[in-house]
């Protein structure tokens, strides 16, 4: 082990002041905040950029709602006879871009060329001017008065990256989800998967049948709907930010409320004449959407010729067709007559043919904080780095099976922001080294996947404190978060066994019983040891074994004495599961502990503690997303922190998954801790984490 002495430690810091110093000048050029990356930028250092709240002259015959925007937020005036003039024109072709056909998805490719004097966006559509406006908006975020001389040139790899609520579970206000659309499709998002109908209520009204949204018909958020007024409002307002609504009624599946509100059920003759009834009002609502969703899965289709007929309907009422896959008891072909299939679980498989959505891991109601935006960061889209006629896109999956106190809960739980953002800046740019069943969700020690999220996350972390500064984002930074975690000591089923690292302290290696036990580096809030998939996706180790216990430690030097907060999870509480919450004074129902300094700190109170759990039981304290930060006091220098992970059997618990996360923060939980310095042996391996080889 090589022994680091105090000139190079306070050597490392300064890197590290640095690079940050650094990283905040190049953000207040504009550019290095860019999200999603552009395909191309080439700065002009050259030349002035363009200053802001000042006269401009505005050309633009597409008339794009977003200029209106970017005027306001940027303090500019719009004068006819200015010198300095924004203009917009549509072309043949933007040179290089790639492209390919997806009905109701226009060509998004765009040139934006900035110099002292002029604004000039080139893009083939409308739908490519907006795109170009956006980059425009987040050129400006910030405290910049100026935007730098460039030339952007970009496109997306998929046509389809949107993001979905399951309202009919949990209600989420129009007023929620226009503000939802207005930040993400900042972020290129383009698609809003509305999934208006389930067991617990009917969310759309309709005229015909006011009984569907009648409360009485409804078992959770009763009396809670939107009008078609207002849907048609929203569309409009999508509409003018590039992003297109897909309405979902699910049929047959999922029907539960609209068989209490007509009083039988929808595989019926009456049932089937029902729907076509509600159909034809749907497509009234929605005018502009290319599809309607119709569902169609999780219950097992009996009906003669139910879903051709439902499909044909649309079909003659001008509107293409999206179902979920995989179905029970139809075969997903072109015979069917859908348009589009959204690969759900791991059942779901591409049909050749057509365009399918990529969803199978993408359901952040089983995400936890930390990690798992990382596999979802890091993982391609279904195999392929870019889009084509049979892989559509993909779209960020939100579901509360288990109901949630509010819908702050269901945007912060859920970890919106963070997930559909990784997801969406994935979609965009296209790539990823390999598919998440294969590359997990554990961040690399180094190089170029780890140098690609570390960007992603400084970029996503400037936006939070931004454009996004009023949400419910409970991630922080972490890719400095370094630990060594041990391999699995056997513990004959005792979770309480206090084994070599808690008697010996920290070191690189341990014999027992023996055997030699080694450490391997990791990085980030947090690890699966297991993943909520088992084996389907990979895991820090290979092979979990249960009845034995491995141990996360790392040391934390502090600038000073100081009393901080620390987001700390040991079982991550899907919003779709029944889990028990832990019992009081315990972490979680495995038996996991935590010591910073030789201390145990004690978890808080739980809310749910002792109760029997359903689905209408609410998530309260559970998630570490949900409750205020654990008080930690470090002293200064060095700090010890040192986690047991017992992995036995979990009562109460569905999914057997066996993980941790702790990071430290400020006292509100907002941001992470500045000033600190994460080390697993200390100042001694200060400079030397790059070159462990050791992982994983």
């Amino acid at each position: 082990m090589i022994i680091y002495n105090n000139s190079l430690y306070m050597r490392h810091i300064l890197s590290l002041l640095l690079t940050l110093m650094l990283s905040c000048q190049s953000l207040t050029a504009g550019v290095e905040h860019l999200l999603p990356t552009p395909r191309s930028v080439v700065l002009n250092a050259s030349q002035s950029g363009f200053k802001l709240r000042q006269a401009i002259a505005v050309h633009d015959p597409t008339h794009c709602a977003l200029l209106e925007t970017f005027m306001q937020e940027t303090a500019s005036i719009e004068d006819p006879h200015a010198s300095r003039v924004l203009s917009v024109n549509l072309v043949d072709s933007i040179a290089e871009a790639y492209d390919y056909s997806l009905a109701g998805y226009d060509n998004e490719a765009y040139r934006l060329t900035i110099d002292q004097c002029n604004i000039a966006i080139k893009a083939v559509t409308p739908t490519g001017v907006i795109r170009a406006f956006q980059t425009l908006i987040q050129l400006a975020e910030g405290d910049s008065h100026e935007l730098p001389a460039l030339t952007i040139v970009d496109w997306p790899a998929f046509k389809l990256r949107g993001w979905m609520h399951d309202v009919g579970r949990s209600f989420v206000s129009i007023e929620e989800l226009q503000h939802e659309i207005e930040l993400l499709s900042r972020f290129k998002i383009n698609t809003f998967h509305w999934h208006l109908t389930e067991n617990q209520a009917w969310r759309l009204q309709i005229k015909q049948f006011p009984q569907l949204t009648d409360s009485s018909s409804m078992t959770r958020f009763a009396g809670q709907y939107y009008t078609q007024e207002q849907c048609a409002a929203l569309e409009t307002f999508a509409a003018q930010r590039g992003v297109v609504i897909i309405p979902e009624i699910d049929v047959p599946g999922h029907s539960k409320a609209f068989a209490r509100a007509m009083g039988h059920d929808m595989q019926t003759e009456q049932g089937m004449a029902e729907l076509k009834q509600i159909f034809d009002e749907v497509v009234n609502v929605f005018p502009r959407t290319p599809y309607i969703h119709i569902g169609a899965d999780e219950q097992t289709i009996t009906y003669p010729n139910f879903l051709p007929s439902i499909i044909d309907h649309l079909h003659q009422l001008g509107k293409r067709v999206v179902v979920w896959n995989p179905i029970r008891g139809v075969t997903i072909d072109r015979k069917l007559g859908a348009d589009m299939t959204q690969m759900w679980s791991t059942g779901g498989r591409l049909v050749e043919g057509l365009p399918n959505i990529d969803c199978r891991y993408n359901y952040v109601n089983h995400f936890d904080l930390f990690a798992d935006v990382v596999g979802i960061y890091k993982s391609n889209i279904y195999y392929a780095p870019r889009g084509s006629a049979d892989i559509a896109g993909t779209i960020t999956a939100l579901w509360n099976d288990r109901k949630l106190l509010s819908q702050t809960d269901i945007i912060g739980q859920n970890n919106l922001y963070a997930n559909a953002l990784a997801s969406a800046e994935r979609a965009w740019k296209g790539g990823g080294t390999q598919y998440i069943e294969q590359g997990g969700t554990s961040l690399p020690n180094s190089g170029d996947e780890y140098e690609e999220f570390a960007s992603w996350e400084r970029r996503f972390l400037f936006h939070k404190a931004h454009s996004l500064k009023h949400e419910p984002i409970a991630y922080v930074r972490q890719t400095d978060v370094r630990w060594l975690i041990t391999d699995a000591f056997p513990n004959d089923g005792y979770a309480n066994l206090a084994l070599p690292p808690e008697t010996e302290g920290l070191k690189e290696s341990y014999t027992y019983q023996g055997q030699t036990f080694g450490t391997h580096l990791a990085t980030g809030a947090a690890i699966y040891l297991r993943h909520t998939w088992g084996n389907i996706v990979p895991g820090f180790f290979a092979n979990a074994q249960p009845n034995t216990t491995a141990y996360a430690f790392t040391q934390v030097y502090s600038p000073k004495e100081q009393i901080v907060g620390a987001l700390v999870e040991f079982q991550n509480y899907g919003r779709s599961e029944k889990d028990l919450a832990p019992n009081n004074d315990h972490w979680d129902r495995k038996g996991s502990r935590l010591f910073v300094n030789g201390e145990e700190v004690l978890p808080p109170t739980w809310h749910n503690a002792g109760l029997a759990i359903d689905l209408e039981t609410e998530l309260r304290n559970e998630n570490c997303s949900a409750r205020r930060p654990t008080p930690i006091v470090l002293r200064k220098g060095w700090n010890q922190v040192l986690l047991r992970l017992p992995y036995n059997r979990a009562d109460g618990v569905r999914l057997n998954k066996w993980m941790f996360t702790f990071v430290l923060t400020d006292l509100d939980g907002r941001d992470a801790l500045p000033d600190v310095v994460y080390s697993p042996m200390g100042q001694s391996s200060l400079g030397s984490i790059e070159n462990m080889k050791t992982e994983k």
